[in-house]
């Protein structure tokens, strides 16, 4: 069976290479995951303006990053998982903050109602509970907030999922079994 390798910036098309050098910019490096999606320009650049967009809607980095998390704990994705507890972390959690989240429970009721909703909704594909919705609107969301939270499992989905189908090698420190 043909195994997808971590491509090096030539080989990728002109415009993967431009992504590659703002994040090489930005974070002083490409992330595997991000070079492996850059093998397709498109989706990369898809993939980067759409994350993008959704940092600046209703959620907070935070609250992002708790996303990011139960929706890849759920996934079983260890390359996500590495990534965002070093950003959740970096964003102001704690180490046992991170678990907890992807446990599905903190003791902030906004935050469990977030994480509950991109629990449910990735857990049913989409339909998710009742009463997760209904905690979602009591916690003070409204409909943007709906919209941008199934976005922000989206983001997650997809890059969950090019890391089960690659298994590329995780760059950065691995996160804590639960």
């Amino acid at each position: 069976m043909k195994t997808i390798q971590v491509p090096v910036r030539e080989q990728v098309s002109p415009e993967s290479q431009t992504i590659f050098d703002q994040m090489q910019k930005r974070l002083g490096k490409v992330p595997n995951l991000y070079a492996t999606i850059g093998y397709s320009g498109s989706a990369l650049k898809g993939f980067v303006d759409f994350e993008a967009a959704l940092n600046h809607g209703v959620f907070s980095g935070k609250e992002r990053e708790a996303i990011a998390l139960i929706v890849s704990e759920i996934n079983s994705c260890a390359y996500c998982l590495a990534g965002h507890t070093l950003a959740a972390m970096k964003n102001g959690f704690s180490k046992e903050d991170t678990l907890n989240i992807r446990r599905g429970v903190t003791a902030d009721a906004k935050l469990n109602a977030i994480i509950g909703l991109a629990k449910s909704v990735t857990v049913n594909q989409g339909h998710a509970d009742v009463e997760a919705l209904e905690n979602f609107y009591a916690a003070g969301f409204a409909e943007d907030g709906v919209m941008e939270l199934i976005g922000l499992v989206t983001v997650r989905i997809f890059t969950n999922y090019v890391f089960a189908l690659t298994e590329i090698p995780v760059d950065f420190p691995p996160a804590e079994r639960i």
